[in-house]
């Protein structure tokens, strides 16, 4: 039962990024409401490939990790990418970069998202307990 719970989370958590993603390939600009930074001219094609790839790449590793049995895997490719970004804000914070709510806020999701992803890998990769020589749950 865990494991279904597990791979639902992973699952909505996945769509949540993926629409972020989505998002911000379609429209960049809408980055700068959600994570308050302005871009103009040319920067704005790089915030659309760069950020946007960060969400979908991750959005589309949990999504496989918790679909495909025997993929579970995948679930360290966002646990990396959210890992990743989160020492670089701690490391921006320890070294006295401006912080306020959202960056507090990001730093919050990325600590969960991490936990939730390696949690998850975790989880779904031990074999399934035998009992009577049947297994009781399928991972």
């Amino acid at each position: 039962m865990i494991n279904w719970v597990l791979r639902g989370a992973v699952l909505l958590w996945a769509v949540f990024f993926l629409m972020i993603g989505a998002r911000g390939v379609l429209d960049p600009a809408s980055y700068t409401d959600t994570f308050g930074f302005t871009i103009s001219g040319v920067a704005i094609n790089t915030l659309r490939a760069d950020l946007s790839s960060f969400f979908l790449v991750s959005a589309g590793a949990a999504a496989l990790g918790a679909l495909v049995p025997g993929w579970m895997r995948a679930l360290l490719v966002p646990a990396a990418l959210y890992g990743t970004a989160l020492t670089g804000r701690l490391i921006g914070v320890a070294m006295g970069d401006p912080t306020n709510f959202g960056i507090v806020q990001g730093m919050i999701i990325e600590a969960l998202s991490v936990l939730l992803m390696v949690g998850s890998w975790w989880v779904l990769s031990r074999p399934a307990p035998v009992t009577d020589g049947v297994p009781t749950e399928t991972p």
